[in-house]
């Protein structure tokens, strides 16, 4: 069984098949497992809006599947 870390928080998170497929696909090309892909996005992410305000670019809502 593997042991989890006290201080991480779980939360349940639903994602669409074509998203998921995306994060594991770019997870697999970063040598990641999925779950530590979305943490890193999120990490980087927070970063991105402390550093400068923004944490999404402003073409957030051009389609995923280009």
């Amino acid at each position: 069984m593997e042991k989890i870390d006290a201080t991480k928080k779980q939360i349940p998170l639903r994602l669409s098949s074509s998203l998921y497929d995306s994060i594991a696909a770019w997870a697999t090309d970063d040598f990641r497992s999925v779950n530590g892909q979305i943490e890193y996005l999120l990490t980087e992410c927070v970063r991105q809006r402390k550093k400068n305000g923004k944490y999404v670019p402003e073409n957030i809502n051009s389609n995923l599947e280009n």
